[in-house]
């Protein structure tokens, strides 16, 4: 379980790094790891020797016996918990090549490693609410252990007449990888098709309206990795994807063009999809303009140089953010308040299911193992903090704070409904106001804020896992606090070998490695650290975007709206399915996310989790899962042999019509420019 649990750990952590700086991203789930696992474990336990070693008094082996579905949960579980990037390495990479003050590499570890594991402890204290209790079930950890036991389950029964699970995994992994050498290498249009634009390229609404780089509308995308990236269109259900659908037209679609075309902001002064940021002529926005050599903010400069400016796409994003924040707790409130109180209460009660009293064979995780994790993470918190100066040390109390206070109703409101509302805006909206001109104070203050939230949480639900599937809590607790470890030094290796050795990384110069995500994040760095909500949603030194902020208000009125229509007629059952939170997160990923890769995913998802669930439910329950997995796993192997055998030794395939030496794969050069064709 060890050496399976690391070995993949080491892999994924690796791979997930190296492809979210791409201009694709490409994310390897732990769903790859189970089923490429699996055979990897029966091999070992057929072919490790069974002889026993006396080490100190401890009797060990290398092959401790046939491989178990505990183990093989361990396995998946050490991967899962560390799937995404550290968040924490996207400071180090703003601080590197946007803010010049780059830090020692050991003060990079220290914030990747204390963001990432001091959530760690904090589940220690609300796990007896969270994982003990029949009634917070988690539900897609049901998903998870559905998984497991379907692919032990099977093993050794007979498959009537149909392919195994693994030949067709080996047979849909494989075909994936020769196809994407073509949109990855040989054929990069075929990725982006935008067909409708090809009819008058030099006409600039067109362009805009039809291209990749903006709207989308008519785009086809033969590219698996730009389809899936951000609807995951074989794993999300399809009631879900209709809210997305739904949402995302009435954003990207509706609202947006009628705010670009009317001008608003002066939004025809920059491109319709951007995260880039700009002064009012449209020109880009030079932060070293308005700060100081500290990387602070100077005033006097700062009403020079110009208000900052945003396209409409953006500012509307954040205004729907907002909303959706304020949905999510009213939406949670209505149609679940009751439930969750129950279920509180149920909690505290320590009522006890089937899974509790069969885990009382396992001594539990000891609370001073928590405590005094935290009392290690925490202090390394301070000193990286303090030492490196990234924020102030009461900034430091206020996050964690904010996190604590946060992660037991946001964990009951998960446990629940599995929705997840996330704490970004409010960290950044509250240091924003406290320390305004501090760029990296920001999104320290954020990382430590949010995403201790959400490590926690993730943690407990991993913990749950082990709880359905009758794992040792104090093996669990290991196995992750280990691999977490080793997972944040490779995240952060990875990411500065690359931002070393690659040519104009994080630019358009640099394709493939233009980190479109970290580019949102520095431009939100801009907005709340560098200038601050002051003065770009509040009413200080010209601020425009002010009402964006009214979203707070529509998002508190729309689920209470439709909370009401549902009661007063229960008889019209689509009111049922209407849920704002998820229709107005719809387009919470863009940008980095370009809109033709909502389309074109949720195109994908009619097919596979309507049609093919509906009209094939057999093949669906047997291959779905299995097919989204298969594709990740070909992409990402594909990429990394494209990557190392060619590209890292400035290879390239000749340059023709499907493959521009301009890098305008969908020949629709005007879609990435503003309205006057600049």
């Amino acid at each position: 379980m060890w050496f399976l649990g690391l070995f993949w750990t080491c892999i994924i952590s690796f791979v997930n790094q190296f492809f979210y700086l791409r201009q694709t991203t490409i994310t390897i789930s732990y769903s790859v790891v189970a089923l490429l696992s699996l055979p990897m474990g029966h091999i070992m336990a057929r072919t490790l020797p069974t002889r026993q070693f006396n080490i100190f008094g401890y009797r060990c082996s290398l092959n401790p016996g046939p491989f178990s579905i505990k183990e093989h949960v361990l396995i998946g579980t050490m991967v899962a918990c560390n799937s995404g990037t550290a968040y924490a390495v996207d400071i180090v990479i703003l601080q590197k090549i946007w803010y010049n003050s780059e830090k020692p590499f050991i003060a990079g570890m220290f914030l990747v490693l204390t963001t990432q594991i001091t959530g760690f402890a904090m589940a220690g204290i609300i796990r007896r609410f969270l994982v003990r209790p029949a009634h917070m079930i988690w539900p897609q950890t049901l998903v998870t252990a559905s998984l497991f036991r379907s692919l032990h389950a099977t093993e050794g029964e007979e498959d009537n007449g149909r392919m195994s699970r693994i030949r067709y995994f080996l047979i849909i992994s494989g075909g994936m990888f020769i196809y994407y050498w073509f949109p990855g290498f040989i054929f990069p249009t075929i990725g982006t098709i935008a067909w409708i634009c090809w009819i008058n390229p030099n006409n600039i609404v067109l362009s805009q309206v039809t291209g990749s780089n903006g709207l989308g509308v008519g785009v086809i995308a033969l590219d698996w990795a730009a389809a899936s990236a951000y609807v995951a269109p074989l794993v999300t259900p399809w009631f879900a994807q209709v809210n997305i659908l739904v949402g995302f037209i009435l954003v990207a679609w509706i609202m947006v063009p009628w705010a670009y075309y009317t001008n608003l902001w002066n939004s025809k002064n920059y491109p319709i999809v951007t995260a880039v940021l700009f002064q009012q002529n449209g020109s880009a926005y030079d932060k070293s303009q308005v700060l100081n050599a500290q990387g602070l903010l100077d005033e006097a400069a700062y009403l020079a140089y110009g208000p900052l400016r945003m396209d409409s796409f953006f500012a509307l994003t954040y205004g729907i953010g907002f909303a959706g924040l304020t949905a999510t707790v009213v939406h949670v409130i209505l149609f679940n308040g009751r439930e969750i109180v129950e279920r509180w209460k149920s909690a505290r009660a320590e009522n006890e299911d089937i899974h509790s009293r069969l885990m009382r064979v396992y001594p539990e995780v000891p609370d001073w193992w928590y405590g005094l994790l935290f009392v290690i993470t925490f202090a390394l918190s301070m000193v990286t903090c303090v030492v490196w100066d990234y924020m102030p040390w009461w900034a430091l109390l206020l996050a964690l704070a904010i996190a604590l206070f946060f992660v037991l109703p946001v964990g009951i409101v998960q446990a629940v409904t599995n929705q997840q509302p996330g704490l970004n805006v409010v960290t950044e909206y509250v240091i924003g106001y406290m320390l305004p001109g501090h760029a990296i104070a920001n999104v320290t203050f954020k990382t430590y804020g949010y995403i201790v939230n959400v490590q926690a949480l993730n943690f407990v639900s991993d913990l749950k896992l082990g709880h359905y599937m009758k794992i040792p809590p104090r093996t669990m607790f290991m196995a992750q606090l280990v691999s977490a470890i080793i997972s944040c030094i490779i995240n952060l290796g990875t990411a500065v070998w690359l931002i070393n050795t690659r040519p104009n990384v994080c630019t358009q110069e640099g394709y493939p490695f233009t980190c479109r995500s970290t580019k949102t994040f520095y431009s939100a760095s801009v907005i709340w650290g560098a200038i601050g909500p002051a003065r770009v949603f509040g009413s200080k030194d010209g601020a425009l975007y002010a009402p964006v902020q009214w979203g707070f208000l529509v998002g508190a009125i729309l689920p209470a709206l439709f909370w009401v229509l549902t009661k007063k007629f229960p008889n019209v059952a689509w009111l049922k399915y209407v849920h704002w939170p998820v229709l107005l997160a719809a387009t919470g990923n863009m940008p980095p996310a370009l809109p033709y890769m909502y389309t074109n995913g949720l195109a994908l998802g009619f097919i596979f989790a309507f049609w093919l669930r509906r009209y094939r439910y057999d093949w669906w329950a047997r291959y779905n899962y299995l097919t989204s997995a298969a594709l990740d796993t070909g992409v990402a192997i594909s990429g990394l042999v494209i990557f190392f055998a060619i590209q890292s030794w400035n290879g390239a395939f000749p340059f023709w019509w499907g493959n521009p030496e301009d890098e305008n794969f969908d020949h629709c050069a005007l879609g990435g420019n503003n309205y006057f064709g600049q």
